[in-house]
């Protein structure tokens, strides 16, 4: 039975762990081997790994630090960051990663996705949407880590992603991201109301309490956030977490109801 995942998600910087605020100031938490054993022994649901710097620079993804993660990861694992094209898709299947993730190359290439989804299957093809609340309240696409205004319209897109079929959509708040006062359940609202694409959501949770209210108003969803699971208290220490059993059940039966 489907049921809600809730889904930490890895920043990778220069080779280490990193935590941004509103795509800003990356701070270094880390290595990623280290949070993702750490993970595993927590059991937790899922796992996103997205590389920030791969598009950025216009460089493949890192196959060599893909494999290592995947080699040490028990859990499935979702990976983001320079993907360009279906051998790049296939390569990182290979090598052990459940799901693909895009961006960037999804707004000028819409195609790509079928492309991709013909070799490694449409569930395992992940869009990672970067959106920002503009002046007027109106919610707009960005890429490039928050530094590109991409002209696509949200609501038409996600219209053109339901579609082509896609295994799931990664909605990011950029406005939210690091800041751990709550997810934009105004976006969730939004997006749910023109797609039925398998969603998750990142960018705000600072507490399990936000977690159980993006559940209880939406039961199947993926609930991801960084911060969280990586920063303990106002000081913001680094400390690798993960919600505690008690409420996972609660959200796993909530997402069942």
């Amino acid at each position: 039975m489907l049921r809600s995942r809730v889904i930490p998600c890895l920043l990778v910087h220069n080779k280490g762990l990193v935590k941004t605020e509103k795509f800003k100031t990356p701070k270094y938490v880390g290595d990623p081997i280290n949070a993702v054993k750490i993970f595993n022994e927590k059991e937790v649901d899922e796992l996103i790994i997205l590389d920030i710097d791969a598009t950025i620079n216009g460089v493949e993804p890192n196959y060599q630090m893909i494999e290592h993660l995947a080699n040490e990861s028990r859990m499935p694992l979702c990976y983001g960051g320079g993907v360009k094209t279906a051998a790049q898709a296939q390569k990182i299947i290979k090598l052990g990663v459940e799901k693909v993730a895009l961006s960037s190359e999804v707004i000028a290439n819409p195609q790509i996705l079928k492309d991709i989804a013909e070799i490694i299957g449409r569930q395992s093809v992940v869009v990672v949407l970067d959106i920002k609340k503009s002046l007027f309240g109106k919610y707009e696409i960005f890429t490039h880590n928050g530094k590109k205004k991409s002209k696509k319209q949200l609501v038409e897109f996600l219209a053109g992603l339901e579609n082509i079929g896609i295994g799931e959509l990664v909605i990011n708040s950029i406005d939210n991201d690091g800041i751990m006062k709550g997810y934009d359940l105004s976006l969730v609202k939004k997006v749910r109301e023109c797609t039925t694409v398998p969603l998750t959501v990142l960018g705000g949770a600072g507490s399990s309490d936000d977690i159980l209210k993006l559940i209880e108003e939406y039961k199947i969803i993926g609930a991801s956030a960084g911060s969280l699971f990586v920063f303990k208290g106002v000081y913001k220490a680094v400390l690798i977490s993960y919600l505690p059993k008690s409420v996972l059940d609660v959200i796993h039966k909530i997402s069942k109801t």
